[in-house]
């Protein structure tokens, strides 16, 4: 059963003076015909403008490059489940019955069109300032703690520097499984780095995903033994 969505306003700090918005916004199309899909779409739009204004005015020495890879690294897919993961959303969400059974409450791509949505919720109910003031808040640490050469360089490229740094074989991807049906698929990779006799397996929504999160974990490896 879903939480009483009270304690979810309560936490994220934001009381609804139109509580439709928020019963909206946690709505996932697979529950029915009023749902969330067209409040994903304005609540990216919010996010990325707010997280754009932020690095301008607080990240002086990025340039327009650096900005746009600094941008994407918060408003991407994974960033916006992180966020929905700490504060529970998925005990909030409404899902249809095959969306429950198969866990849609904590896939990431859910998650995250449901933060947008939340985003979106905020605005149209509170105006812009509001929603201004919500995304800094819940953003607070992560703009506060960018580190420009962690974030504005991927964990493949990362780990390709590290290596090639200690003049090792660069890594070598390959696709394991790929499950799922075609529109929610899911991939598994392998990551090898065949001179260090080391290798990581990781998963993701996509192949891109999947090979970043392998890499990241052998370089986390990698600089554990350092």
């Amino acid at each position: 059963m879903r939480e009483p969505i009270e304690r979810l306003c309560r936490d994220i700090g934001y009381d609804f003076l139109d509580q439709a918005l928020i019963d909206k916004a946690l709505t996932h199309r697979s529950a029915g015909g009023t749902n969330n899909e067209r409040m994903e779409f304005l609540g990216d739009s919010i996010l990325g403008f707010i997280i754009a204004d932020a690095l301008y005015h607080n990240q002086d020495h990025a340039d327009e490059g650096d900005m746009s890879r600094l941008r994407s690294s918060l408003v991407r897919g994974a960033t916006l489940a992180e966020l929905a993961r700490e504060i529970d959303l998925g005990k909030y969400l409404l899902l249809g019955p095959g969306e429950l059974r198969s866990g849609g409450q904590s896939r990431d791509s859910i998650l995250a069109d449901a933060m947008e949505a939340i985003f979106a919720a905020v605005y149209l109910d509170g105006g812009y300032t509001a929603a201004r003031n919500f995304i800094l808040n819940l953003y607070k640490k992560r703009l506060d703690n960018i580190t420009t050469d962690k974030q504005l360089k991927d964990p493949k490229t990362r780990l390709q520097e590290y290596l090639q740094a200690q003049h090792h074989n660069l890594p070598i991807y390959s696709v394991i499984e790929v499950t799922g049906e075609q529109h929610d698929q899911n991939f598994t990779i392998k990551c090898v780095i065949d001179d260090l006799d080391i290798q990581a397996v990781a998963s993701g929504s996509s192949r891109r995903k999947a090979e970043q999160k392998a890499a990241d974990k052998l370089l986390q490896e990698l600089l554990q033994n350092v």
